[in-house]
């Protein structure tokens, strides 16, 4: 049972990068020095994420749960390395949302414009 939870974050996390490969959403919707800083996004998502769990950890607000589900594997104490992968995905679930609706956006403005 140690990582179920891990393996519950990594299947979803896989289906989204399959879902922005095939949908050309964000990684993979730009040349390539636009995809340099779209990871880069990506990556100040999950390092403002990280510090604001390290500031729940640190003024008493978090703690790690006991479940058999978990690895058990912590990275600082009290940091799971689930949470580091639940922040990696929610970032990146984020940046897909994003891609989905600045895709979405102008097709709408466009047949407001042709009903208007």
């Amino acid at each position: 049972m140690a990582g179920l939870y891990l393996a519950a974050l990594l299947v979803p996390s896989g289906c989204m990068v399959l879902l922005d490969r095939r949908f050309r959403l964000v990684l993979w919707s730009t040349p390539r020095s636009s995809a340099r800083a779209l990871v880069l996004t990506l990556g100040i998502g999950i390092v403002f994420f990280l510090l604001w769990d390290l500031a729940a950890i640190a003024s008493g607000h978090y703690r790690t749960g006991q479940s058999p589900a978990m690895t058990g594997i912590e990275l600082l104490p009290d940091l799971p390395l689930e949470e580091l992968v639940f922040v990696s995905f929610l970032a990146y679930t984020t940046l897909v949302l994003w891609g989905l609706l600045a895709r979405a956006m102008p097709r709408r403005r466009e047949s407001r414009r042709r009903a208007g």
